[in-house]
């Protein structure tokens, strides 16, 4: 079980990649996001983020479990699902507006770089969630990012379409 929990938790390894390697994590999870919706829809790609948050859960725990460190560099499952959060505005507004999904490429970049900037910054509750010290604290710190990463984006969407201003 070890071995299958490593496997989940670094994302297939790739959390071993130096140097920043939540961020390779979030690279990889862009591409993921972009294949899943692109075979399956906007509604998988929601449930593949409920569903790889739990299992993250569970393989961080199984990573972390007797280790002094809670939060090792590669276990990056964790960015999976913060940047799937942020990415599912982009994901929704492009099969409301009927296009493909890399046309929203400038929502793509912004929740890229915002998910990344409050991942590694970690203001208000995103800070609080990672200070708990156990792998729960350590899926949610992302997913919190991840929505403050997606607001913000819905939030520049506005402001580029003119929708949040007269």
């Amino acid at each position: 079980m070890k071995q299958l929990a490593e496997i989940i938790a670094t994302l297939a390894r790739i959390g071993y990649i130096k140097p920043a390697s939540g961020t390779w994590g979030s690279a990889a999870a862009v591409a993921l996001a972009w294949a899943i919706y692109e075979h399956t829809g906007f509604a998988m790609v929601v449930i593949a983020t409920l569903l790889v948050f739990f299992v993250g859960w569970w393989a961080t725990k199984e990573m972390t479990d007797g280790a002094k460190d809670h939060d090792p560099a590669e276990i990056v499952i964790d960015e999976v699902v913060g940047q799937w959060i942020a990415l599912l505005p982009v994901l929704y507004g492009a099969g409301m507006m009927g296009v493909e999904a890399t046309a929203l490429w400038p929502g793509w970049l912004a929740a890229f770089v915002l998910f990344r900037l409050f991942d590694i910054w970690k203001p208000l509750w995103i800070g609080k969630a990672d200070r708990r010290g156990d792998a729960l604290g350590v899926m949610l710190d992302d997913v919190i990012a991840g929505v403050f990463a997606a607001v913000l984006v819905i939030l520049l969407a506005g402001l580029s379409h003119g929708l949040l201003m007269p």
